[in-house]
This record gives C-alpha cells, structure tokens and sequence, in this order.
C-alpha cells in the first residue's frame, strides 16, 4: 500500500453495485486525481467488481464488501469499516444514495464523509451536496460533481472512462475459444440485467449477425450465464459461425476481448459500458431507458434512441405489451451504422 502523506489526500469511494455504474465511476476516480494530484484512492465494492477495478490504473486498492446485493449486515459494515480506521481517510466518497452505503465510511471514521442525502442520512453524511436533476440529468454527471465543492459550477467535465487491458489475456482467450481475429470482429451483448424492456429482439440480432457472417466477418456473443438461453437462440437462428462465449468468460475476460472486437452491438447494459471503455466502435439501442441518463461515454458510441411518446418507461416489462420501442429498430437500422471497419 501507498504511503500516505500530508500532502497526498486519501480517499475511501464507496462504489455501486452495477456493472455499467462502476464503469461510469471510473470519470470520478480520474477527476480526483486531476484535481489533487498524487492522491490515494481506495474503493469499497461489491466482490464481483474487484476484477473490473483492477482495471482503472486510478486505484489505489479495491476493498471487497462481501454483502449480497441489497442486504443490510449491520455488524459486517461496522467490522469492515472499523478495519479501516488507521489508514485515516481524509475524505469518503459515497456513490449509493441508500443509508445503509453510508454506514462503511461512518465507522471508518473517514473526516469528511460526501455524499447526497438519500435516504436521510444526516450524521453519517457530513459533506451534504445538493442534487439538482435538472441540471446533474446523467448519473456520470452526479458522480463526478461529488468531486468538487458543493456550489461549484455545473454540471461538471466528465472525462470518459478508460480501462486497462491484458494482452496475455487476450491471446490466453484466443487460444482457449479457438477466436480468429484476422477478419472484422463485431461483439454482441443481447442481455441487460434490468429486465427485458431494455433488450432488442433476439431474431433482429440474429440477422445482423447471419448478415456479418456472410460479409466474411466474425460475431462473437458474450454475456453471463443467465444470458445463455438468449445468446443460444441468437447463434441457432444465425446460423454457422457465431461464437457464443455467453456465461463461458469472466468479466475481465469481457473486458479483453471487447479491446479486441472493432464493433459491439448492445442493449444498454453493463457491457455496453465496458465496450465504451475500451474503444469498440458501440452500436447502442436503447428502449425503455434513454441515452440522456446513462449514456456510454465513448466518441465512438452511435446511439440509437426512438424516443416514442411513452419512451422512456424504465419498466422491466413493456407496460403496454406492445414493445415498440425496441421493435421498431428494424436491423436495417443497426447494419447500416455497421459499414465494414
């Protein structure tokens, strides 16, 4: 661990529990080192991000929380928190907007605990920003502006996240999958762990995909293992020459493979924002969210939004049971924005 001085302010983040989040937090964790040059910055964060962490060179060290998500564990965020104690945090940074995030940081006894109200949060909160969501409309935007000083002009720069990548790891995956990156790569991500309304028809993405094949290029489907029976049913109706990787890697090994692929095809979705991250020409659609909030932070990402009447929902399930939103996006759409690389 980094020695700390009293020149170098430390810096405890209490990160969030979503994929696309903790990429969107990576535009945090480089606005504090631009704006206190030298500091430590140490995250607490579910187990599952440690990997992803471990890519944002920004980091000092990553602090598993072993906590499910959602569950409280008093006496867990208290033990954990009082461990942290000596290492003195000058300022705690907490991400979440429920009480119970806010409990770490308060037994760590880190000086200046930031964050917004939440869920009444006075006392173990005692940096309190206000949250104006006509002018923070992004959640990158909320997380960056904790950086400055409340009054500060806003809303804030966002710089765009940049993940680290292993080629070790990405020959490693070559190998063990057999991968043939000599022909253009587009990666799919049909899944989104939200819930349906945030997913483009299975059959539309098989025909972008039997489509690149045809180009002479290769698809390459990846996601978790709960994503298995949509990425199976998109390489069946595609035909020969679809990898489905779904549930077969782990999140770094996304990461790696993402820097490998020229183009991604996504729903909004964690992995959308990890193929931000690392440079993908994205091809992102969104339905029942809206890019306006959680945009994937890339020059390179090409949205598409049909913004219907009741478009934005941010219902798990289409409410009307007609799911034009996404519907609608005929392939035509999303090939045209695919020329070849």
């Amino acid at each position: 661990m980094a020695e700390i001085t009293p020149e170098t302010p430390s810096f405890l983040i209490v990160g969030p529990a979503w994929v696309g989040d903790m990429v969107m937090a990576q535009s945090l964790f480089i606005t504090l080192g631009e704006l206190h040059a030298g500091c430590a910055i140490d995250v607490a964060a579910p187990a599952w991000s440690m990997p992803l962490l471990a890519r944002m060179p920004e980091i000092r060290e990553a602090i598993p929380v072993p906590l499910g998500h959602g569950e409280f564990n008093w006496p867990l965020r208290r033990r954990l928190g009082r461990s942290l104690r000596d290492r003195g945090y000058d300022r705690a940074i907490v991400l979440p907007r429920s009480f119970k995030s806010a409990l770490l940081p308060f037994h760590a006894r880190a000086r200046r605990r930031t964050g917004y109200l939440g869920e009444t949060r006075y006392g173990l909160i005692n940096d309190i920003h206000p949250l104006d969501k006509t002018v923070l409309t992004q959640t990158v935007q909320r997380y960056v502006a904790l950086a400055y000083e409340p009054g500060a002009s806003q809303p804030p720069p966002v710089p765009e996240p940049c993940l680290n990548v292993d080629p070790d790891n990405q020959h490693r995956l070559q190998e063990e999958f057999g991968l043939d990156d000599t022909r253009p790569v587009t990666a799919m991500m049909p899944g989104a762990e939200y819930g349906p309304s945030k997913c483009w028809p299975l059959e539309y993405y098989a025909e972008v995909a039997a489509t690149l094949i045809r180009r002479g290029e290769s698809v390459w489907l990846l996601g978790s293992e709960r994503d298995r029976p949509a990425t199976e049913k998109i390489q069946s109706l595609a035909g020969h020459g679809v990898v489905d990787l779904a549930g077969r890697t782990r999140l770094e090994d996304a990461v790696d493979l993402l820097a490998l692929a020229q183009r991604a095809v996504t729903n909004d979705s964690g992995l959308m924002h990890v193929a931000a991250a690392v440079g993908c020409h994205l091809v992102a659609i969104y339905g029942s969210t809206t890019p306006s909030y959680t945009p994937p932070l890339s020059k390179r990402a090409d949205v598409i939004h049909l913004d219907i009447e009741c478009s934005p929902c941010f219902e798990r399930h289409c409410p009307l049971q007609h799911f034009r939103c996404m519907r609608e996006v005929e392939p035509a759409a999303v090939l045209a924005r695919l020329t070849p690389p």
